[in-house]
């Protein structure tokens, strides 16, 4: 992040409270990310952070359970869905929300979609790949949680590590060193 000179910066707190509110005001609002995160913090309050997992959720747990023409049409869905939990936790810090989200949608693609998961082959490769790497990566998220977390995420992961090895993305998991079970 750029730093003002310091004459700039002196100059800048000597304008009147007017000019410097609606200064920051302007600047606040070439920042998406920065104006949501406001409105999050600001206006939304406590129960905000709730609301937003509740809304995830019902996002993650619709779209896994359809029939998918492709496995690519479902790998393509996992990408939208994480990257909404990643802005989410971008927006209100809630890493735990996301973890536990991420462990959710992983759990929902083995449980609801066990055909297109069952076999290695072409067409479903790019989808095991992905599902490999996100549970990889849930693991170290995980790993960087307060350790009273590892307890309430334990059973999920283990269902999901678990269905990873039954599951034709095993070659995968064992080449990306992935456990076969989460130890808290």
């Amino acid at each position: 992040m750029p730093v003002l000179p310091p004459d700039l910066r002196k100059a800048l707190f000597q304008l009147p409270q007017k000019e410097k509110d609606q200064l920051l005001a302007r600047l606040v609002a070439q920042d998406t990310i920065l104006t949501e995160q406001l409105a999050y913090r600001l206006l939304e309050g406590p129960d905000a952070l709730e609301t937003r997992r509740a809304v995830l959720r019902a996002q993650v747990d619709d779209p896994v359970r359809g029939f998918h023409q492709t496995p690519n049409d479902l790998l393509v869905i996992l990408r939208q869905l994480q990257a909404r939990l990643a802005y989410h936790a971008k927006i209100t810090e809630d890493v735990y929300g996301e973890t536990e989200l991420s462990w959710r949608l992983l759990a929902n693609v083995f449980r609801h979609q066990p055909d297109i998961t069952a076999r290695l082959h072409g067409p479903t490769q790019p989808l095991l790949q992905h599902l490999t790497k996100r549970t990889h990566e849930a693991l170290k998220q995980t790993a960087r949680l307060h350790e009273d977390y590892h307890v309430e995420l334990a059973e999920t992961a283990n269902a999901v590590l678990a269905a990873l090895w039954q599951s034709g993305a095993a070659p995968l998991a064992r080449e990306a060193g992935v456990p076969r079970t989460f130890d808290n």
